[in-house]
């Protein structure tokens, strides 16, 4: 069975970077992803960095189609829910997520990424993360409680063996800025209502309501993911960026919209307090499919 890009499961790292990339006009995609393939075979580290690679699923599926998830596609339009609410779609063609201890290896590696690239795909956007107290998201709750552990989280992330793309992932990667003010102005048990989780231990409330988060993404009922979520931000404007790998993109799908409110007119409470400002969705395929491609490191 093929390997999976490391990098995924290499939980513990301090500092994170995550790089969006366009493909420059005339640029023929089969060429960026022998480039990015070229970086460095995904299944070692640049400097104590990991290095994880995704592409727009279309242009993966067109250069790889033997390789291509069947079915999974881009975030190409927003997802508009109850009384508006929108989910920006704001698909790019490659991801290259680098995480490491010490964030001045990952700048290194990271300004060496986007000069590799330059030509052939242009930086559209940029992410930079680092775990707050531990397991904390912004909000001060207990971030992916719910999380398989490493022993079990292969088989909820990694597409299965004998479907095409098998040990590739499918990966949903969303910046959320958090309406700080307004989520610290809450008293605690309101704060606990939107969540669906007591803030001093994370167990769930019981009864839990129906509009909290951990109702409208209740994993029972929606199928697993493994998370990767990282804080970001300044003092004025931060957030969570959320990482969900996922062997399913339905599973991501119907995720997202039952936190909009699309199945039921039922919004997550938390998205009063939190809005997503970019979403893409990669297939992030095995090392050796990918290493296929490589050529000569270039980092």
């Amino acid at each position: 069975m093929p390997t999976p890009q490391t990098g995924i499961f290499a939980l513990g790292t301090m500092s994170h970077v995550y790089l969006e990339f366009e493909l420059e006009a005339g640029v023929d995609g089969a060429d960026l992803v022998a480039l990015v393939a070229s970086l460095r075979e995904p299944r070692t580290t640049i400097g104590g960095v990991n290095l994880v690679a995704g592409f727009r699923p279309e242009l993966w599926a067109r250069v790889a189609p033997d390789a291509a998830p069947p079915g999974v596609g881009g975030f190409e339009t927003d997802l508009v829910g109850e009384g508006g609410y929108t989910m920006p779609a704001t698909q790019r063609d490659v991801v290259v997520w680098l995480a490491g201890s010490t964030y001045d290896a990952v700048f290194d590696v990271s300004r060496g990424v986007v000069d590799a690239l330059a030509g052939q795909a242009r930086l559209a956007h940029e992410m930079v993360g680092w775990p707050y107290h531990h397991d904390l998201d912004l909000t001060g709750f207990m971030d992916g409680t719910e999380n398989p552990s490493l022993v079990e989280a292969a088989a909820v992330a990694l597409i299965p063996a004998g479907v095409p793309g098998e040990s590739g992932s499918v990966l949903l990667l969303q910046q959320w800025e958090h309406d700080a003010p307004a989520w610290e102005a809450l008293p605690r048990p309101a704060q606990e209502a939107a969540i669906g989780r007591r803030k001093s231990d994370s167990v769930e409330l019981d009864p839990r309501p129906g509009s909290s988060h951990v109702a409208r993404t209740d994993q029972d009922l929606l199928g697993r993911i493994f998370r990767r979520n990282i804080g970001y931000g300044s003092l004025v404007r931060h957030g969570t960026i959320f990482v969900g790998f996922c062997a399913s993109q339905a599973v991501l799908q119907k995720m997202l919209e039952r936190m909009a409110g699309i199945d039921d007119g039922i919004r997550d409470a938390l998205t009063v307090f939190t809005r997503p400002v970019t979403g893409a969705y990669y297939v992030v395929p095995a090392t050796e499919r990918l290493a296929a491609f490589g050529s000569a490191d270039r980092v």
